[in-house]
């Protein structure tokens, strides 16, 4: 694809040479992101960073992204404390604030606001999550981390085995990362819910479609051979009321115990963040923290390099990034979790 320009709205834009086009670039963000070096390339340029719903990783690392290649970061966060809560139309706002933006990354919980929005808008406009629908820069970041993670054991995600568990029906995450898994050969996918909360059938219909194999379940076997695992929060702002997300709450958890009884000693864990360690959920164990497959933490830190590679890549400057290098003069230690 045209990277130049574009809006990234959505997972189904890529195939496996912009994929491929993507990391890359991303690979090039190394040194500016563990602070070897920094970068000037987009001095004077501005991010609109337009979060409508709550957010941490997501809306700090897309500023800190921004940061890093020079730029400047304008934000607006919750719906309250935009002109939308007076009734605005998303057409109106794209047009107004794309005209004091040369990038916005917007969040929104409604599926399909963000490409409504970028029908209004002067600027390309990055998607970071509408509602259940689709997280194309989290599936991007996942699909880089599980390749890392894979190399590193020796494997490839051709002929992997992934077991995604927990919320499916709402978690956008799975949805877009299944979609972007769909394009590689001979995948084999154990999903683990609730019946209630199984993935939905338009993302297995495109696994189906890619000839992949899958298996529905909500009991927790049959996984021993799995490369990754990827758990999902239940999402509560999906639900009518927290008492019907309550009846999930907690069901697949995932603890050391759990792992060496039925995975693999180099399972790789991931979960998109945030983690609920609250006691009723606890769905991903702090007695975990020391394995050295729990990724969480380089899977989060991998967002940035995405994140900097699509602002790279739109705003057309992905190849001049090193002619605006200097040093940095503080002291600065990042360490990679490799």
């Amino acid at each position: 694809m045209n990277f130049t320009g574009a809006n990234i709205l959505s997972v189904d834009q890529f195939d496996i040479d912009s994929i491929q086009t993507i990391f890359a670039t991303a690979d090039r963000m190394q040194p500016y992101a563990r602070r070897q070096k920094r970068t000037k390339v987009l001095d004077g340029a501005i991010l609109g960073n337009l979060f409508f719903e709550s957010s941490t990783r997501t809306r700090v690392s897309f500023g800190t992204a921004f940061n890093l290649l020079g730029g400047e970061v304008r934000e607006t966060t919750g719906m309250e404390s935009s002109a939308l809560a007076k009734g605005e139309s998303l057409y109106d706002t794209a047009r107004v604030l794309s005209s004091y933006s040369d990038v916005i990354a917007m969040r929104h919980p409604k599926s399909g606001s963000v490409a409504e929005f970028a029908e209004g808008s002067r600027v390309p406009v990055i998607n970071g999550g509408d509602g259940a629908n689709e997280h194309p820069t989290q599936a991007l970041l996942d699909l880089y981390t599980i390749k890392q993670e894979l190399a590193y054991h020796g494997h490839t995600v051709d002929g992997m085995h992934i077991c995604m568990m927990g919320d499916l029906k709402f978690g956008r995450t799975v949805h877009s990362l299944s979609r972007l898994l769909a394009m590689y050969k001979n995948i084999r996918f154990t999903l683990i819910s609730p019946r209630e909360l199984a993935m939905p059938d338009s993302v297995l219909e495109v696994l189906a479609q890619a000839g992949h194999q899958v298996v529905i379940t909500d009991q927790v076997s049959g996984i021993s051979d799995a490369d990754i695992v990827y758990q999902t929060r239940i999402q509560q702002e999906r639900f009518t009321t927290p008492q019907e997300a309550d009846l999930y709450r907690g069901k697949f958890r995932l603890n050391s115990e759990i792992y060496t009884k039925h995975y693999k000693p180099n399972t790789v864990i991931m979960h998109p963040l945030p983690r609920d360690s609250r006691a009723e959920a606890n769905e991903l164990d702090n007695d975990l923290n020391q394995n050295p497959n729990l990724a969480i933490f380089r899977q989060a830190d991998n967002g940035v390099l995405i994140r900097m590679a699509l602002f790279a890549l739109t705003l057309g400057v992905a190849d001049q990034v090193d002619k605006y290098e200097c040093d940095v003069n503080w002291y600065s230690e990042k360490r990679t979790g490799y």
